[in-house]
Protein backbone atom coordinates (compact mmCIF):
# COMPACT_ATOMS: atom_id res chain seq x y z
CA UNK A 1 0.00 0.00 0.00
CA UNK A 2 1.25 3.45 -0.54
CA UNK A 3 1.67 6.09 2.08
CA UNK A 4 0.23 9.25 0.51
CA UNK A 5 1.10 12.61 2.38
CA UNK A 6 -0.86 16.12 2.96
CA UNK A 7 0.23 19.10 1.21
CA UNK A 8 2.12 21.24 3.87
CA UNK A 9 3.27 23.88 1.42
CA UNK A 10 1.22 26.89 0.68
CA UNK A 11 2.87 27.31 -2.88
CA UNK A 12 1.94 23.97 -3.84
CA UNK A 13 -1.09 24.45 -2.93
CA UNK A 14 -1.35 27.23 -4.98
CA UNK A 15 0.55 25.71 -8.13
CA UNK A 16 -2.33 22.70 -7.98
CA UNK A 17 -4.90 25.07 -7.99
CA UNK A 18 -3.71 27.16 -11.16
CA UNK A 19 -3.21 23.50 -12.88
CA UNK A 20 -5.99 22.14 -12.08
CA UNK A 21 -8.10 25.67 -12.86
CA UNK A 22 -6.59 25.73 -16.40
CA UNK A 23 -8.38 22.38 -16.96
CA UNK A 24 -11.85 21.65 -15.92
CA UNK A 25 -14.25 23.63 -13.50
CA UNK A 26 -15.02 20.42 -11.94
CA UNK A 27 -11.82 19.61 -11.51
CA UNK A 28 -10.47 22.51 -9.64
CA UNK A 29 -14.12 22.96 -7.31
CA UNK A 30 -13.31 19.45 -6.38
CA UNK A 31 -9.66 20.19 -5.09
CA UNK A 32 -11.24 22.94 -3.45
CA UNK A 33 -13.41 21.37 -1.53
CA UNK A 34 -11.68 18.41 -0.59
CA UNK A 35 -9.09 20.15 1.11
CA UNK A 36 -11.36 22.72 2.90
CA UNK A 37 -13.57 20.03 4.09
CA UNK A 38 -11.82 17.23 5.35
CA UNK A 39 -14.11 14.18 4.03
CA UNK A 40 -12.77 11.07 2.89
CA UNK A 41 -13.28 10.88 -1.51
CA UNK A 42 -16.31 8.10 -1.01
CA UNK A 43 -18.16 10.83 0.73
CA UNK A 44 -17.23 13.80 -0.85
CA UNK A 45 -18.37 12.26 -4.26
CA UNK A 46 -21.52 11.79 -3.36
CA UNK A 47 -22.10 15.44 -3.00
CA UNK A 48 -25.01 17.28 -4.77
CA UNK A 49 -25.92 20.66 -5.66
CA UNK A 50 -28.17 21.10 -3.15
CA UNK A 51 -26.45 20.29 -0.68
CA UNK A 52 -24.03 23.48 -1.17
CA UNK A 53 -26.57 25.54 0.05
CA UNK A 54 -27.47 24.31 3.01
CA UNK A 55 -25.63 26.12 6.36
CA UNK A 56 -24.22 22.72 7.27
CA UNK A 57 -24.05 19.64 5.65
CA UNK A 58 -25.36 16.01 7.21
CA UNK A 59 -23.98 12.89 5.62
CA UNK A 60 -23.71 9.56 6.69
CA UNK A 61 -19.98 7.78 6.58
CA UNK A 62 -19.58 5.09 4.25
CA UNK A 63 -17.16 3.99 6.07
CA UNK A 64 -18.17 4.14 9.44
CA UNK A 65 -21.93 4.41 9.62
CA UNK A 66 -21.50 7.56 11.71
CA UNK A 67 -23.70 10.68 10.97
CA UNK A 68 -21.41 13.81 10.24
CA UNK A 69 -22.29 17.45 10.19
CA UNK A 70 -20.39 20.09 8.52
CA UNK A 71 -20.04 23.29 6.97
CA UNK A 72 -18.10 25.10 4.33
CA UNK A 73 -16.54 27.67 4.93
CA UNK A 74 -17.79 31.64 3.91
CA UNK A 75 -14.42 32.04 1.93
CA UNK A 76 -14.38 29.15 0.10
CA UNK A 77 -18.05 29.11 -1.17
CA UNK A 78 -17.61 32.43 -3.64
CA UNK A 79 -15.94 29.80 -5.87
CA UNK A 80 -17.94 26.99 -5.22
CA UNK A 81 -21.57 28.56 -5.81
CA UNK A 82 -20.97 29.82 -9.00
CA UNK A 83 -20.43 26.30 -10.20
CA UNK A 84 -23.13 24.75 -8.31
CA UNK A 85 -25.49 27.34 -9.99
CA UNK A 86 -24.70 25.68 -13.50
CA UNK A 87 -25.52 22.33 -12.61
CA UNK A 88 -29.17 20.99 -11.96
CA UNK A 89 -31.04 20.21 -9.32
CA UNK A 90 -30.59 16.54 -8.16
CA UNK A 91 -26.88 17.04 -9.96
CA UNK A 92 -23.77 14.97 -8.44
CA UNK A 93 -20.87 17.99 -7.59
CA UNK A 94 -18.17 15.81 -9.65
CA UNK A 95 -20.63 14.26 -12.41
CA UNK A 96 -19.09 12.10 -14.76
CA UNK A 97 -19.15 12.44 -18.54
CA UNK A 98 -20.09 8.86 -18.45
CA UNK A 99 -23.73 7.82 -18.24
CA UNK A 100 -26.72 9.65 -16.85
CA UNK A 101 -25.77 11.50 -13.64
CA UNK A 102 -22.88 9.70 -11.90
CA UNK A 103 -20.16 11.45 -9.75
CA UNK A 104 -16.71 10.19 -11.37
CA UNK A 105 -15.14 7.12 -9.77
CA UNK A 106 -12.44 7.41 -7.32
CA UNK A 107 -9.30 6.17 -9.90
CA UNK A 108 -10.97 9.55 -11.58
CA UNK A 109 -10.60 11.44 -8.76
CA UNK A 110 -6.68 9.37 -8.06
CA UNK A 111 -6.15 10.49 -11.98
CA UNK A 112 -7.36 14.16 -11.58
CA UNK A 113 -5.03 15.18 -8.74
CA UNK A 114 -1.88 12.68 -9.68
CA UNK A 115 -1.46 14.40 -13.12
CA UNK A 116 -1.47 17.86 -11.54
CA UNK A 117 0.75 16.47 -8.76
CA UNK A 118 3.65 15.06 -11.12
CA UNK A 119 3.38 19.26 -12.45
CA UNK A 120 3.73 20.29 -9.15
CA UNK A 121 6.67 17.66 -8.38
CA UNK A 122 4.75 15.91 -5.81
CA UNK A 123 4.91 12.48 -4.42
CA UNK A 124 3.21 10.96 -2.30
CA UNK A 125 -0.50 11.95 -3.53
CA UNK A 126 -3.22 10.22 -3.34
CA UNK A 127 -7.04 10.69 -2.84
CA UNK A 128 -6.62 10.83 0.56
CA UNK A 129 -4.42 13.28 0.11
CA UNK A 130 -6.89 16.48 0.00
CA UNK A 131 -8.23 15.09 3.48
CA UNK A 132 -4.66 14.96 5.19
CA UNK A 133 -4.30 18.49 3.51
CA UNK A 134 -7.06 20.15 5.74
CA UNK A 135 -5.81 17.94 8.45
CA UNK A 136 -2.50 19.34 8.56
CA UNK A 137 -3.50 22.52 8.15
CA UNK A 138 -6.19 22.69 10.39
CA UNK A 139 -3.95 21.25 13.18
CA UNK A 140 -1.61 24.24 12.50
CA UNK A 141 -3.78 26.67 12.20
CA UNK A 142 -5.40 25.97 15.50
CA UNK A 143 -3.64 22.81 17.35
CA UNK A 144 -6.29 21.63 18.40
CA UNK A 145 -5.63 17.90 18.07
CA UNK A 146 -8.94 16.80 19.93
CA UNK A 147 -10.72 18.83 17.59
CA UNK A 148 -9.57 17.59 14.64
CA UNK A 149 -9.78 14.07 15.91
CA UNK A 150 -13.60 14.42 16.64
CA UNK A 151 -14.09 15.74 12.91
CA UNK A 152 -12.36 12.83 11.67
CA UNK A 153 -13.94 10.25 13.27
CA UNK A 154 -10.60 9.12 14.77
CA UNK A 155 -9.89 6.69 18.18
CA UNK A 156 -7.09 8.97 19.46
CA UNK A 157 -5.20 12.06 19.44
CA UNK A 158 -2.00 9.86 18.12
CA UNK A 159 -3.84 8.32 15.42
CA UNK A 160 -4.81 11.90 14.28
CA UNK A 161 -1.56 13.35 14.46
CA UNK A 162 0.41 10.44 12.58
CA UNK A 163 -2.72 10.38 9.97
CA UNK A 164 -1.85 14.33 9.06
CA UNK A 165 2.07 13.76 8.87
CA UNK A 166 2.81 15.74 12.43
CA UNK A 167 4.27 12.52 13.91
CA UNK A 168 6.34 12.34 10.56
CA UNK A 169 7.79 16.33 11.20
CA UNK A 170 8.58 15.52 14.65
CA UNK A 171 10.65 12.65 13.63
CA UNK A 172 12.16 14.41 11.00
CA UNK A 173 13.04 17.88 13.10
CA UNK A 174 14.15 15.37 15.82
CA UNK A 175 17.12 13.41 13.17
CA UNK A 176 18.16 16.64 11.81
CA UNK A 177 18.89 18.16 15.47
CA UNK A 178 21.16 14.61 15.75
CA UNK A 179 24.95 15.69 14.98
CA UNK A 180 27.52 13.26 15.26
CA UNK A 181 30.18 14.51 13.32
Amino acid sequence: MNVVQPIRDQTKINKMYEILRAKRERDIIFFLLGITVGLRISDLLTLKKEDLYKPHITIVEQKTGKTKRFKISGYIKKYIIPYADSLKEGEYLFKSREGKNKPIHRCTAYKILNTAAKKCHLQEIGTHTLRKTFGYHFYQANHDVVMLQELFNHSTPEVTLRYIGITQDSIDKAVDKVKLI
